[in-house]
């Protein structure tokens, strides 16, 4: 089973994500509200792991120093290769230390980190659609410039089981 630490957003963050959602699945865009088990929060992940030991991870992950109430402005949407298209929170300071601390403790517990999110390799993301054809990108980049700006308060640490979207608030 895949899992990933993530930073939720408070209740403003997340509505306006999944109004965001709703308004591109309205619109024909394919977004997480769809995507596999369904079940999907708006989430920042800070590391995705190949390989864990729950039981070295959990306490490894709560024993960092409280991380939670960043804020972010989003101002920005990005793409993937894969034609994965996202938000883009600034980059501050504070997110990339915690960023760098949550994959210092994953590795220290044992875990293997996916290469993309190792830090310097990391690039901060809400994923918005991930599965998009070209044709879609205007419409997308419309309804996204919509509601930008946004500022989004991430207010809890996570761990998510990306195969069934179960989450287990950590501290």
């Amino acid at each position: 089973m895949a899992l990933t630490v993530c930073l939720l957003p408070d209740q403003a963050g997340e509505r306006a994500v999944r109004r965001l959602w709703t308004r591109l699945e309205e619109s024909g865009v394919p977004t997480l509200l769809s995507h596999t088990h369904g079940r999907h929060l708006p989430h920042l992940t800070l590391a995705s792991l190949t390989s864990y030991r729950l039981d070295a991870l959990r306490p490894a992950l709560t024993a960092l120093p409280a991380g939670d109430h960043l804020g972010t402005r989003v101002d920005a949407l990005g793409i993937f290769r894969r034609s994965r298209v996202w938000l883009a929170p600034a980059v501050t300071s504070t997110l990339l230390e915690r960023q760098t601390a949550v994959v210092a403790a994953a590795v220290r517990s044992g875990a293997a980190v996916h290469p993309h999110y190792r830090p310097g390799d990391w690039l901060p993301h809400v994923t918005l659609a991930p599965r998009l054809t070209l044709a879609q990108l205007p419409l997308v980049a419309a309804r996204v410039n919509e509601v930008l700006p946004l500022t989004v308060v991430w207010t809890h640490t996570a761990l998510v089981h990306t195969s069934t979207g179960d989450v287990e608030l950590l501290g």
